[in-house]
Parts: structure tokens; C-alpha cells; sequence
């Protein structure tokens, strides 16, 4: 009986097996991981370029003087309006007292330039009156003089004509005088109305030197401007401070992330996307948050020397862009400020 031999050997056949079903299994793991990028990166972005930020408030003296009270230490919680820092007041407190004192100076010259008017205008008065009646006394006996001087010489002896011509000259010089002393007591009206105005001056002066006194003493009591933790202290008892000098920070309770994503990240972000955040401070623990806005410039661009690209040689660097994240979970803890956060915004 004659044998029937198959073309094909049976080794042949499983090995096309196995490779139909390898070429099977990578396309399924091929079309898996597309699926798995396209829903699991696709519509994030992600960034560990990320921090924790917040308002901290920098508080400085504005007068100088040594500390003589110091109510707070380090990492202390304190409510808006709470002492801080008291330096010592006396010196400040001699200043207002000498402010007060000139006031009151100021005030008597005042009083003294205004009795001072009073009286020259009274004076005045009088010598006006004077004038009025010294000139109505001179056009009466130049009036008589002038009528004696019309009649015949034979009707009016010399004596009665002499007597005319002195009592016309004599009430003109008494006019003149009246006259110059009105004058006198005008200018002293003058006088006095300046002093007035000199006082005036004075007083507005003073009044200024108060103002700036009780506002310098008001600045030895340093009270917190905002609730919050102390930070960065860098005060003690008994040191001497100067206006302006750094002594503490308050950081605020409110905080929020900042995320530097490069620009090409940038294209689907915008505010209001989700963003889960994950803190090295608590890798076992995701916060919900959304973006809050994206800063409108790089962040080399607000840097300290920003680049100037169009002098010597370009290399193109990807710029990152300041992302705001506020959280969303009403049970946030209060993380040290520039913590270590990856955030991940939701893009789609």
C-alpha cells in the first residue's frame, strides 16, 4: 500500500501558529496602550516644577528705638491686631509733649496778634474821627479867611484879618497831622494783620509737628495686619532697631499652588479645568483643585535680569509660564510655603 507524505511538516505549521498569535498579542498590547494614552495622558498635564505659595507679609518698623517687648516667638499663630513688637515710647512720647507745648505758644501769639489788630484798628478809628474833624475845623477857617480876604480893607481891621490867616494855617497843620498819624495807625493795622497771618502759619505748624508726633508714637506699638504664623523672625529684647529694618513675616492662612508648566503645555489649559495635587509633604493624599489663572508672561521674563535675546548668540529654551491652582478641599492643612507639589490639570 503506497504511503501518502504531507508537503507540509508539522513544525512548520506551529511555528505559523506562534507567530500569528505574537503578531495577535502586539497588536492587542499596541491598540491597549493607545487607548491607555489617549484616556490617561492625553488629557493631562502634568508638572513636578511646583510649589506651594501664599502671601507672606513682611513687617518692619517705622520709627527707630530699642524693643522692650516681644509677646510672640516662633511659629506662633497670631489674630489680626495682635502686639507684635513694642519699642520704647518715651523718646516719642517727650516729642509729642514739646509739639503740645508749642501748640499752646503758637496759640498765645495768636491770641496776642488779635488783640493786636483789635486795638490798632480802635486806634485807627479814633484817628480817622480826628482827621474828619481836623479837616472840617480847616475848610471852616479857610472859609473865614477867604471871606475876610473879599471885604473892603476899611470894613475889617488887620488884627481880625491876621487872626483869619493864623486859624486857617494853624487848622491846616493840625489836618496834616491828624492825617499822617491815621497813617501811622493804618500801617500798624498792616503790621498786625501779618502777625496774624505769621501766627496763623505758626499754628498750622504745630498742629502738623502734633499730627506727625502721635502718629510717630503709634508706630512704637506694632500690631499684626493679618492673621496668620509667624515666620523668619529675626527680632529680640533689647535690640535696637532702625525704620524700615526686616524683623518678621506673617504668612497668611490662605494658600495656593504655583506650577511653572512649560508653554507647550499651555495650549488646552485654561481656568476653571480640574487639577488633582499631590504634596511630597503627603504622598499618601490627593487634593482637588482648579486652575485659578496663568500668569501673562514667563518666568524668566519677571526675573531679576530678564534675558535679552536680541544681543550675542540665541539658544531657544523652552520658557515655563506661572500657573495659579487653588485648592477646592475645605479641609486643606497649612503646608510650609515653597513645599513640593506635582499637580496634574485636567486639559479635556
Amino acid at each position: 500500500m503506497a504511503t501518502t507524505i504531507d508537503p507540509t511538516p508539522k513544525t512548520g505549521r506551529h511555528t505559523t501558529k506562534i507567530r500569528f498569535g505574537v503578531l495577535v498579542i502586539v497588536a492587542t498590547l499596541a491598540a491597549l496602550a493607545a487607548r491607555y494614552y489617549f484616556v490617561a495622558f492625553r488629557p493631562y498635564e502634568t508638572t513636578d516644577d511646583a510649589f506651594i505659595d501664599g502671601r507672606a507679609i513682611q513687617i518692619s518698623p517705622r520709627v527707630a528705638g530699642h524693643v522692650i517687648h516681644l509677646p510672640i516667638t516662633d511659629n506662633q499663630c497670631v489674630t489680626q491686631g495682635e502686639l507684635l513688637v513694642q519699642i520704647d515710647p518715651r523718646d516719642y512720647t517727650l516729642r509729642l509733649e514739646v509739639a503740645r507745648a508749642n501748640l499752646a505758644a503758637a496759640r498765645s501769639r495768636h491770641a496776642q496778634a488779635q488783640s493786636f489788630v483789635t486795638v490798632a484798628e480802635a486806634q485807627a478809628a479814633q484817628d480817622h474821627a480826628a482827621v474828619a474833624a481836623a479837616a472840617a475845623e480847616a475848610r471852616r477857617a479857610q472859609t473865614d479867611w477867604e471871606r475876610y480876604r473879599a471885604i473892603e480893607s476899611r470894613a475889617i481891621s488887620q488884627q481880625q484879618l491876621d487872626t483869619a490867616i493864623a486859624a486857617a494855617q494853624a487848622t491846616s497843620a493840625t489836618l496834616e497831622v491828624a492825617q499822617k498819624k491815621a497813617a501811622l495807625s493804618d500801617a500798624e493795622i498792616g503790621l498786625a494783620k501779618s502777625q496774624i497771618v505769621i501766627a496763623d502759619t505758626g499754628l498750622d505748624q504745630t498742629a502738623v509737628a502734633i499730627r506727625q508726633a502721635e502718629l510717630d508714637l503709634s508706630y512704637t506699638t506694632i500690631t499684626a495686619p493679618t492673621a496668620g504664623l509667624i515666620a523668619h523672625r529675626a527680632v529680640e529684647v533689647g535690640q535696637y532697631l532702625q525704620a524700615g529694618q526686616g524683623l518678621l513675616a506673617i504668612v497668611a492662612a490662605h494658600e495656593w499652588v504655583t506650577a511653572n508648566f512649560k508653554e507647550t503645555q499651555l495650549a488646552r489649559m485654561q481656568p476653571g479645568q480640574p487639577v488633582a495635587i499631590k504634596v511630597d509633604a503627603l504622598p499618601h493624599r490627593q487634593f482637588k483643585g482648579h486652575v485659578d489663572s496663568i500668569q501673562a508672561g514667563t518666568g524668566a521674563q519677571f526675573s531679576l535680569l530678564p534675558p535679552e535675546n536680541a544681543a550675542g548668540n540665541y539658544v531657544k529654551v523652552v520658557q515655563r509660564v506661572p500657573v495659579k491652582i487653588v485648592f477646592d478641599d475645605p479641609d486643606v492643612p497649612a503646608f510650609p510655603l515653597g513645599a513640593s507639589v506635582v499637580p496634574t490639570v485636567k486639559v479635556q
